[in-house]
């Protein structure tokens, strides 16, 4: 078994056999848990992640820093296609699907985002979301090790979205290697403006990032519809959540679930064709 999905099994593991745990909160009876992990997270962020982020974004020009989000979110194009048509959505699906086959060739690869100029829309699809769509509950609160903000069920998905993942299969090693560091950084980038406003909005960030997931998710998975007696009462600004998701490693990064997906998390709507100003 790929190691990575390993990591991710035993995870899954321990967070069901952690069952027993109980919180104040029914959507977080694993609170305690999820505060460690969260601090472990944010403090793996302030010391590494943020400040690398923050190098980035000031040191790169912005039309680099755009060639790289979208050639990275034209390899997610490919398995949020593949979620749409599971869901059922076939037009948004060969819509996905049309917006890589324009990107990767007219595009260069994907480092211009032809397809939005084009009028072909982007979306963002996971399997957490598909599985959402086929009814399956969320599940308790869950923060992941890295990954940050989950649920039970999106971390049962999160092994077949990093299969899905077109970077995942690239060789060789020490590339794959150095373009995923170089995904999250430009991910963390991306949210650097929105984590500095919840540092400063929020008395309790935990609570806050939290309920901005548990929203956010529900939100995606119904497409911004969600059916009544669903929803929850929104109580968290969704200019704060930014969509260039799949994931973040970290809990900064509100909205990324996965690192889209190893995404991912989430940086900004799809931006124009030329490599200037940036995706549940």
């Amino acid at each position: 078994m790929n190691p990575v999905l390993k990591r991710i099994s035993m995870l899954v593991l321990a967070v069901a056999i952690s069952g027993c745990a109980t919180g104040r909160n029914p959507q977080d009876p694993f609170e305690s848990y999820n505060r460690a992990m969260f601090s472990f997270n944010d403090g793996l962020d302030r010391v590494a992640l943020k400040p690398a982020a923050t190098a980035y974004k000031n040191v790169l020009p912005q039309f680099v820093q755009t060639g790289v989000g979208n050639f990275f979110g034209n390899l997610g194009d490919v398995w949020t296609a593949v979620n749409n048509l599971l869901q059922g959505k076939v037009e948004d699906g060969l819509n996905d699907f049309m917006r890589v086959a324009v990107n990767s060739t007219l595009g260069l690869g994907g480092l211009l985002d032809i397809g939005s100029e084009a009028g072909l829309q982007k979306h963002r699809e996971d399997f957490g979301q598909t599985l959402g769509r086929w009814g399956m509950a969320p599940g308790p609160y869950v923060v992941l090790p890295l990954f940050g903000s989950s649920t039970v069920r999106d971390t049962a998905a999160t092994p077949l979205d990093i299969v899905g993942d077109p970077w995942t299969y690239k060789d060789p090693t020490n590339v794959r290697n150095m373009g995923t560091a170089v995904r999250l950084v430009d991910l963390r980038a991306s949210v650097l403006d929105a984590s500095s406003l919840i540092e400063d909005a929020a008395l309790d960030r935990y609570e806050f990032i939290r309920d901005a997931y548990l929203q956010r998710r529900q939100s995606r998975v119904y497409d911004g519809d969600v059916p009544k007696g669903k929803g929850r009462r929104s109580t968290v600004d969704d200019s704060y959540l930014n969509e260039r998701s799949a994931a973040s490693p970290v809990d900064s990064v509100v909205a990324v679930p996965v690192i889209e997906p190893i995404e991912a998390p989430v940086p900004s709507q799809a931006p124009s064709a030329q490599l200037s100003v940036k995706s549940e």
